[in-house]
């Protein structure tokens, strides 16, 4: 990505750019709506596509607008190609749903505020799902929890990619302070120990579960 374009991603047309603001967890506040509503007016930005991991790309922005376009959104970056925690994508859990055991949209949105932008040797996603049907599709992505009436359940190592992979259950029955703290721990060995731009899954193909499990448990 050239240097100075600030998230911006550039597009097949060679001319125009994509931005992805941050919305942790899926969730946008009226102010944002309406700066993204004002802004894709004001800048004539022709796409506006809700994106696989519960965000909004803004598609087809000039590049002499792009720093405008941010000053006016006023929302943080959501990064889409750098080596970091790209998002976390949550299911509505027990803020709405009649089968969520477990607040997987207030654990997701926590989860991301804190590891946000955090760097790690290749792209990472998150998926919170708040019962066992899985709707934060956790078993595909790079860090996976799903909600149980006795806590929460970690896997390790998903990929929906071009090789999917299932994730590795690594713990069981953790409350939230234990997810967070073992999301901590698992995101350290991997930093520590993976290859750059390994992913996860890969990851845990080349070390295996159990060497992985013995470093973190």
């Amino acid at each position: 990505m050239p240097e100075g374009l600030n998230g911006a991603i550039l597009q097949r047309d060679k001319k125009t750019y994509a931005i992805v603001p941050r919305t942790p967890a899926g969730v946008l506040s009226v102010e944002n709506m309406e700066a993204i509503v004002n802004v894709v007016k004001k800048y004539n930005i022709p796409i506006t596509k809700i994106t696989s991991g519960h965000r909004l790309a803004l598609v087809g922005i000039a590049k002499e607008d792009i720093d405008a376009v941010w000053a006016d959104l006023n929302m943080d970056i959501g990064r889409a190609s750098e080596l970091c925690l790209h998002y976390v994508q949550a299911c509505p859990g027990t803020a709405v749903c009649t089968f969520g055991v477990q607040d997987s949209l207030g654990l997701g949105m926590e989860i991301e505020n804190i590891f946000a932008e955090k760097s790690l040797p290749a792209k990472f996603k998150i998926g919170v799902s708040g019962c066992q049907f899985c709707c934060g599709e956790s078993f595909v992505r790079d860090i996976g929890l799903i909600g149980k009436k006795k806590g929460w359940k970690l896997i390790f190592g998903g990929n929906s990619g071009k090789k999917p992979r299932i994730g590795d259950v690594i713990a069981e029955d953790l409350s939230k302070d234990e997810v967070i703290a073992m999301i901590e721990t698992c995101m350290a060995y991997y930093l520590e120990n993976a290859k750059k731009k390994e992913r996860a899954s890969r990851f845990m193909e080349r070390i295996g579960a159990e060497v992985f499990k013995q470093a973190v448990l």
